[in-house]
């Protein structure tokens, strides 16, 4: 039995906060405690020696980076998706940049100018558009509009005045949230051989 679950060399703590007294506990319970408590402090340095590795991975690509745009001169700039690859073809390093997108007030705007273009089209016209003009702007719990749902609106190609003008709104109503930055590790056998990620995922394993 680890220390760290005993308290007072007589009570351990259950669920709810309580002090049992330790000869009321099961040897099973006692037991399973132990286990947990051994592997979850394995498993706790294990996590710390990834973020380690992944904050100094991270610093030596866009480092390198850094020495590419110097090589031939060019102007730094934020570099969103970019990878590395060794000179046989065969291992590669990818840095990826998702950036996760919300909506400011203007979209209420832009809501009410597609409104305004679907109430002057001809009744029945385009019920494609219609379809997913309902499917863009439906909200979540929090009452959130999915990007998702609302980037395929301003993919279509409509010829309307304000339709085109519904979509300057659209896009003026788009932020980006916050980013979150990705690195992957990855083999092949050779050249011609498929892409296998080198997981470091231990679910996943």
């Amino acid at each position: 039995m680890t220390t760290e679950a005993i308290i007072d060399g007589k009570y351990m703590k259950n669920s709810k906060g309580h002090l049992v007294p330790l000869e009321q506990v099961s040897d099973y319970d006692k037991e399973k405690d132990e286990l947990v408590r051994k592997l979850v402090s394995k498993a706790v340095p294990i996590q710390q020696t990834m973020k380690d590795f992944k904050v100094e991975a991270m610093g030596d690509m866009y480092a390198f980076m850094e020495l590419a745009f110097e090589k031939y001169g060019a102007k730094k700039r934020d570099l969103k998706n970019f990878r590395l690859t060794t000179f046989d073809g065969t291992e590669r390093v990818e840095v990826a940049v998702n950036d996760f997108l919300e909506f400011d007030e203007q979209l209420q705007a832009a809501k009410s100018l597609v409104d305004e273009c679907l109430k002057g089209w001809t009744v029945g016209a385009r019920p494609e558009v219609q379809a997913l003009v309902n499917q863009a702007f439906e909200t979540d719990k929090e009452g959130s509009v999915s990007p998702s749902k609302i980037i395929p609106l301003m993919k279509l190609e409509i010829d309307d005045e304000g339709w085109n003008t519904a979509m300057k709104a659209l896009k003026a109503s788009m932020c980006v949230q916050y980013s979150k930055r990705y690195i992957r590790f990855k083999q092949r056998t050779g050249p011609e051989g498929k892409w296998e990620n080198i997981v470091l995922d231990i679910a996943a394993l």
